[in-house]
């Protein structure tokens, strides 16, 4: 057998170092892209679907709509599937506040992280009868409140 010339171990050399580069470049995409999906399959989790009903914005509550035993909640408390609200504010600038589930009250359906798109209520969470859309200058903080009346 004939030796290898020094040519050929250099080429295999180069061969191995790019190969290394691209893995290691490569590893890190693919583990973004699995957190990113491990992200969406957490948030996505919806109900059965029922006949659609037009997702629409959320209006304001009436002071009747409210129990007299909720206290409001602070600003940055975070909205969770299951979580009941009312609107004390408007319906073009709403100001969500948690209360105990009851007659009258929006109940989170889904919770849609990381974008203003109210209109994926009627896709992921059809027995929506209204949504939430919260805009944050920092596109990430962004959501969508996917809810239901009671």
């Amino acid at each position: 057998m004939p030796p290898v010339a020094p040519e050929k171990k250099t080429g295999r050399k180069v061969a191995l170092i790019i190969a290394l580069v691209v893995l290691l470049l490569l590893c890190p995409c693919l583990g973004l892209a699995g957190w990113a999906v491990w992200r969406a399959a957490d948030s996505d989790s919806t109900a059965a679907p029922t006949p659609s009903a037009s997702a629409r914005a959320l209006p304001p509550a009436l002071p009747s709509d409210a129990p007299t035993t909720a206290a409001p909640s602070p600003s940055d408390v975070e909205f969770a599937k299951g979580d009941c609200v009312v609107n004390d504010g408007t319906e073009d600038d709403a100001e969500l506040r948690k209360v105990p589930c009851a007659p009258n009250t929006y109940q989170v359906l889904l919770r849609i992280p990381a974008t203003t798109d109210g209109d994926r209520c009627e896709t992921l969470a059809p027995q929506a009868t209204a949504n939430y859309v919260h805009d944050n200058s920092i596109d990430l903080f962004d959501y969508v409140l996917c809810l239901r009346k009671r």
